[in-house]
C-alpha cells in the first residue's frame, strides 16, 4: 500500500446539518487522513465549515477547495486562515482559485484577468501568512503597509486550484502546490506533477511541490479493493494525496470512510 495521503469530501449539496456527523465518523476512521469541503456558490461557506469540522475533529487535515479569490480582499483572507491557523495548527490546509467565473458574474466579482488576480491574491496572502508587511498596487490588489498582528507560528499548506496548465505552473511557482479541482487520472496527474514542479525552478525555489487531487468513486464500485486500486494507480502518477468523492448527486461519504479503514485494515 503506497503511503499518500488520502480524504474524503464533504459536499455542499449536502446540508450543513449532516456535517458533523461526517466530521467525527472519518475521524475515528483510521484510513482517512484529510477531510475537504467545497465553497461552491451558492450552498455552503468554505470558511465556516472548516472551522466547524476543525472543532468537531481531534486528527483530521480539514482543507478548503477551493476559495474563489474574486470574492474575497487578501487582506481578510489571511486574518481568516491564520485565526484556524493558530488554533488548529498543522491540521488546516487551504486552497485558492478562480472559482467558476460565470457564477463570479453573478455577484459582480468577475475579473478581467483571472491568472492575474490569482497570481495578485495568492502573493500577497502567503506573505501576509508569513508574517511579513505587505504594500502591493497591483492591477486587482491593493494592500497600503497591511501585516497581520497574530500570523501563524507556521504558515498552513496553501495550495493553488488549477485545470489548466498556467494555472498549474503558478501553483508550484508561488504556492506550496496544486490542487486539481476537477477529477483527474494519471496521466492528467503526471503533467501536472511536471508543470508544477518547472514553475517551481522556474522560480528560483527548491523542494517537493505538493499535488493534491480528486478521484471519483461510483456508489455501486465502493470497495476497499476499488479504492486501493484508484489511489495507488494516482500515488504513482505523482499524487501525493487523493481524495475521493461519490459521483451521486446528493453524495454521502461514509462509504468512502468504511472503504479507506478497510483498506488500512486489509494492509
Amino acid at each position: 500500500m503506497s503511503q499518500v495521503s488520502t480524504g474524503i469530501v464533504f459536499r455542499p449539496q449536502s446540508p450543513p446539518e449532516q456535517l458533523r456527523e461526517v466530521v467525527e465518523a472519518a475521524d475515528a476512521a483510521a484510513g482517512v487522513d484529510e477531510l475537504w469541503l467545497w465553497e461552491d456558490c451558492f450552498l455552503e461557506g468554505g470558511l465556516t465549515t472548516a472551522a466547524l469540522a476543525l472543532a468537531w475533529s481531534t486528527r483530521l487535515r480539514v482543507g478548503i477547495g477551493l476559495l474563489p479569490v474574486p470574492l474575497r480582499n487578501p487582506a481578510v483572507v489571511a486574518m481568516e486562515v491564520a485565526t484556524l491557523a493558530r488554533v488548529f495548527p498543522d491540521r488546516f490546509v487551504v486552497g485558492v482559485g478562480h472559482g467558476v467565473l460565470d457564477w463570479m458574474g453573478q455577484v459582480g466579482a468577475r475579473a478581467a484577468s483571472p491568472m492575474t488576480l490569482l497570481r495578485e491574491h495568492t502573493s500577497a496572502v502567503v506573505a501576509l501568512l508569513a508574517g511579513e508587511r505587505v504594500t502591493v498596487s497591483g492591477e486587482h490588489v491593493r494592500l497600503d503597509d497591511v501585516a497581520l498582528d497574530w500570523p501563524p507560528a507556521r504558515p498552513p499548506q496553501l495550495l493553488v486550484g488549477a485545470r489548466g496548465p498556467r494555472t498549474v505552473r503558478l501553483g508550484g511557482e508561488l504556492a506550496d502546490g496544486v490542487l486539481l479541482d476537477a477529477v483527474a487520472g494519471p496521466d492528467e496527474v503526471a503533467r501536472a506533477r511536471a508543470t508544477a514542479q518547472e514553475g517551481r525552478r522556474s522560480a528560483g525555489r527548491e523542494g517537493h511541490v505538493h499535488l493534491t487531487t480528486y478521484a471519483e468513486i461510483g456508489t455501486a464500485e465502493v470497495s476497499a479493493a476499488a479504492v486501493s486500486a484508484r489511489v495507488d494507480r494516482l500515488a504513482a502518477a505523482g499524487a501525493d494525496t487523493v481524495v475521493l468523492q461519490s459521483d451521486a448527486d446528493r453524495p454521502d461519504p461514509r462509504p468512502l470512510v468504511a472503504a479507506l479503514q478497510e483498506r488500512v485494515r486489509a494492509g
